[in-house]
């Protein structure tokens, strides 16, 4: 059985412990959420979550199953093999001498990302795209000393006319 991510989205009730339900669904499976962003839907009183968990898609097409079946969860798909659009977003604080900084603006340019706060000794850098092009900055940034760094889950949605949720 192949092992891929899969991109899991689903709509739920905004109520306490909700998320709380689909976390333990999740690991009484023996799944690694690999990532999870939370936020608004456009209907009030719903949340959209999604979630990249590692499986093959047996496993990850029963724990779907499963989580359909969690009180206030509204529906669930896996759009995994779906065209989509996928973002994270990411703070990256990488220290920054007077003699470096003009090297670290150069890179931060080339990745389209924004410097959003200066210090005395560092930067901090606000960088938004697929998971690759966060991981390529920080690799290129790692070598200046990541100092902090913050992390958003991935979030994903179908490209065109593809399954709505």
């Amino acid at each position: 059985m192949e092992t891929k991510i899969h991109t899991l989205v689903a709509l739920v009730r905004d109520k306490p412990g909700v998320l709380n339900r689909i976390a333990s669904l999740f690991r009484r499976r023996g799944f690694n959420i690999d990532s999870i962003a939370v936020g608004p839907s456009v209907e009030t009183g719903l949340s959209r979550v999604t979630v990249g968990v590692s499986g093959s898609d047996a496993e990850v097409e029963q724990v779907r199953k499963q989580w359909e079946k969690v009180i206030d969860v509204v529906k669930v798909s896996d759009i995994t093999s779906e065209p989509m659009v996928t973002r994270e977003l990411a703070l990256i604080k990488v220290k920054a001498s007077r003699v470096e900084r003009s090297e670290i603006i150069q890179i931060v340019d080339i990745f389209r990302a924004n410097i959003i706060d200066v210090a005395h000794d560092s930067l901090t850098i606000e960088v938004t795209g697929d998971g690759n092009k966060l991981s390529s900055l920080y690799i290129l940034l790692k070598d200046f000393g990541i100092k902090e760094i913050a992390r958003t889950g991935r979030i994903a949605m179908t490209r065109g006319a593809g399954k709505p949720l």
